[in-house]
């Protein structure tokens, strides 16, 4: 594509995320945001409330809209993989929030198909933008052989009825929705060997929507390291828990939300993190150079489908209680 060229987008979803997706197209010089599919008109028009782009109702719809360069999808996770398959089939590059899909041969067809097509797969890990990947990249080296990593992330919530962020077939298991978890590790410390896990949902009364889950997970990588993995969320948690910790033969990193310490021997050095805001648009910024000016992605689809073997894998070791080689 040419440098000048202003790439038109539509969005899949009326949520959270396809908010902060609304405000970076706004925000970046070379992108303009034509459509918006939702299931609530009212949703769609709180995105959109002077109506600068088409509505539609359907996702299907959408991707006739005419000189659309490209789909964000930005909705119930259960959809990703069926909108990506249609978008790249209809000739349109995709941005996808993770996971892709749920499963892992259809991620796989989808790499080949964008490949196939020469259009953008771009799946969003903007967890590696953020100052927590930042420090951990730049003082891993200092505390030098890594052993062991723990990485727990507990989220309180009131109760949510009829949310598909609390439904087992929508949502997904948890650590392939909430991806970011394996594969910031993957990133760090590449492949995984074997992997364990547990899981506990507290049920609603209408299945498959859940109140709460806890799921733990033990990776060991090829390189010897073992990562433990806890993801929480719902209404049985009481107290919000984001912590890091990794231990070297030449010292310990430990994070806890924004800020973090390094220790080695008796010196602590206190580290503060950059903040978290603005990533989406760093996320955008880098689809909008890598497609006009041919500059590298921070993150490639083929990643993150890694982590999400690891994360099916995972599911796996939960299902059997075995131990599940990746």
């Amino acid at each position: 594509m040419a440098l000048d060229t202003v790439l038109r987008w539509g969005i899949v979803g009326t949520g959270y995320v396809a908010k902060r997706r609304v405000e970076a197209i706004a925000a970046q010089g070379r992108s303009q945001l034509v459509a918006i599919a939702g299931r609530q008109p009212d949703r769609i028009l709180a995105l959109d409330p002077d109506r600068t782009a088409a509505h539609y109702g359907h996702w299907q719809d959408l991707l006739t809209h005419p000189d659309l360069h490209g789909v964000v999808i930005a909705t119930i996770n259960s959809d990703h993989g069926a909108i990506a398959t249609a978008a790249l089939k209809a000739g349109k590059h995709v941005i996808c929030e993770y996971p892709l899909t749920f499963d892992l041969e259809e991620a796989e067809f989808l790499l080949h198909l964008a490949q196939e097509r020469d259009l953008l797969l771009h799946i969003e890990h903007i967890e590696l933008l953020g100052g927590l990947h930042g420090a951990m990249q730049e003082y891993c080296p200092v505390i030098g052989n890594i052993h062991y990593a723990r990485y727990i992330t507990l989220s309180p919530q009131p109760l949510k009825l009829n949310s598909w962020s609390y439904n087992r077939e929508q949502f997904g298991f948890p650590l392939v929705a909430a991806l970011s978890r394996i594969h910031r590790l993957t990133d760090l410390f590449g492949p995984v060997a074997t992997v364990s896990c547990q899981l506990r949902y507290w049920d609603q009364d209408t299945l498959p929507d859940y109140r709460a889950c806890l799921c733990g997970t033990q990776l060991q990588f090829t390189s010897g390291l073992i990562a433990h993995v806890t993801y929480g969320k719902g209404d049985q948690f009481t107290e919000a828990l984001r912590q890091f910790e990794l231990q070297g033969d030449r010292g310990t990193l430990w994070f806890d939300q924004d800020q973090g310490r390094l220790t080695q021997g008796e010196t602590v050095q206190p580290l503060t993190l950059e903040t978290r805001r603005g990533l989406f648009k760093q996320d955008l910024d880098g689809v909008v150079a890598y497609l006009c000016e041919g500059k590298p992605l921070y993150v490639q689809a083929a990643a993150s489908i890694y982590a999400l073997r690891v994360a099916v894998a995972a599911q796996q070791a939960a299902a059997t209680q075995t131990v599940v080689r990746v």
